[in-house]
């Protein structure tokens, strides 16, 4: 798992077409924004995962990324810290950092991802 310092590491679920998607969508809106995002496909990488200090299970069940000072954020944190690398992305993760917007986002994302991954016989 290869970082440059001067970019963040998105941990993602590349045996998710929806997480798929969701980094080619990201990709499109950040442009040149999104030359300093490093994607990770964790699929079959639990030891590097643990080796890093991120549980291989949550890491499929929430997002984790890495920032520029190699600080782990997890979940809403995780979201929030991608979006504002896009400009055209700030005004959303401010409005899911807001008190109650950021629990309800939160809620609704666990049970997506824990919905998807029973559905596949994954969790």
């Amino acid at each position: 798992m290869k970082q440059d310092n001067h970019q963040i590491v998105v941990y993602y679920d590349g045996a998710c077409p929806k997480c798929v998607k969701d980094r080619q969508n990201y990709e499109k809106l950040a442009g040149k924004a999104g030359d300093n995002v490093c994607w990770i496909d964790i699929t079959g990488k639990e030891e590097e995962l643990r080796e890093i200090g991120i549980d291989p299970r949550k890491a499929l069940t929430e997002l984790h990324v890495k920032d520029e000072n190699q600080q782990i954020f997890s979940e809403m944190d995780a979201y929030i810290l991608l979006m504002n690398k896009v400009p055209l992305l700030k005004p959303l993760s401010w409005l899911a950092g807001m008190p109650l917007i950021r629990p309800l986002l939160a809620r609704i994302y666990h049970w997506q991802v824990n919905r998807r991954l029973r559905l596949s016989g994954r969790l």
